[in-house]
């Protein structure tokens, strides 16, 4: 029935893996001294960097959602269903690996640090939680539009509740998904929230892509909302204050960066929409299908993973700014080409661990 492949997606994939890989390696590498908020090109870089997790999580939540819906058409959302909890159980588990150093373990060092919470486990935990809202309200696709959409706001604003949360009582592994105190990169709140809102448009995708008008509102759509969401969002939020004498919604608007996020995230949908034409095939949608070895191989060189020895070791902090982008643009190449090359697909990944689970049942 709804037969049109969303090429965009995978650009929009491609473009936040990109721009993760370089501001990973920049962000880790380059000299403090070269810091400078009053450079215009380093406020430039740092700003759309600042765009990436946003847009990975909410692609993620679009991407996931769509393709349950998908499933359903086809009477086969039971096996999408269990497969994305095997997907979201095998994120965590990759999440977690990322932070082993083997080395320290054959020695008997065993540090908190393996608990921290980065990217990888909040799109497993998130993926499984999309499963969850799915099951509760797949009974009508308008009602987990507005329950996906409601969950997603509610978590932005009330995201001065939890900014400093304080968990001492509660056991590290589950504490690090709530707060940063214990050194976690992401947490599951406000990121679901990402998520949530990725898979509420997902909805809309899949109701009213086949409509022969549906691309062009839509890419007008995401502009509009995208920019009223940068630019105004934050005079609503007070002005809801106002009304309502919710000081909380005054508490969003003067630290506002979740909605003017996603602001930025409508908008970059928007230009990968309109030009989406131009994308189909190309090595740019062939980057984005393989965000997730990208992603592992790219950690190993950068951290260290499982030998403790990657490029943070040697020049952590260290770089000046022509050898930071000038290395940013090999890193990438070289990640790129490693995942091209020697891990056809994502799958690769999926059937190795799935081998290592069949030999432990065994």
């Amino acid at each position: 029935m709804h037969s049109n492949r969303l090429y965009f997606i995978d650009a929009v994939r491609a473009f936040a893996i990109l721009m993760m890989l370089q501001g990973h390696f920049i962000d880790t590498l380059l000299d403090p001294v070269y810091r400078d908020p009053s450079n215009t090109i380093f406020n430039i870089w740092s700003y759309f960097r600042g765009v990436t997790a946003p847009t990975f999580f909410t692609i993620s939540g679009l991407v996931f959602m769509y393709l349950l819906l998908k499933a359903k058409e086809k009477d086969k959302d039971i096996y999408r269903m269990r497969k994305g909890i095997y997907r979201g159980l095998l994120l965590l588990l990759i999440g977690y690996s990322l932070r082993v150093n083997f080395f320290d373990w054959f020695q008997g060092k065993f540090y908190s640090y393996f608990l921290v919470i980065d990217v990888l486990q909040c799109i497993g935990l998130s993926l499984i939680l999309l499963i969850g809202f799915y099951y509760l309200f797949k009974f009508n696709s308008y009602v987990l539009s507005v329950v996906l959409v409601a969950f997603g706001c509610v978590i932005f604003v009330t995201e001065p509740l939890y900014r400093k949360l304080h968990l001492p009582d509660m056991p590290l592994f589950f504490a690090n998904y709530l707060t940063k105190e214990n050194g976690s990169i992401f947490t599951i709140i406000p990121w679901f929230g990402y998520t949530a809102m990725g898979a509420f448009f997902a909805t809309v995708f899949f109701r009213h892509v086949h409509r022969k008008a549906f691309k062009a509102l839509t890419i007008i759509t995401f502009f509009v909302v995208g920019f009223l969401l940068i630019f105004e969002s934050s005079w609503a939020l007070h002005k809801l204050g106002q009304l309502t004498g919710i000081t909380l919604f005054n508490a969003a608007a003067d630290y506002n960066y979740l909605f003017t996020r996603l602001g930025d995230v409508l908008v970059l949908f928007g230009i990968f929409y309109t030009f989406e034409h131009f994308l189909k095939q190309s090595i740019v949608t062939r980057i984005g299908e393989k965000t997730l070895s990208i992603y592992t191989f790219h950690f190993i060189i950068i951290f260290g993973s499982y030998t403790g020895v990657g490029l943070k070791h040697f020049f952590y902090k260290s770089l000046a700014p022509y050898e930071a982008v000038f290395g940013a643009l090999l890193f990438i190449l070289v990640v790129c080409t490693i995942s091209f090359h020697y891990v056809k697909t994502n799958a690769f990944i999926y059937n190795l661990l799935q081998k290592v689970v069949d030999k432990f049942k065994s």
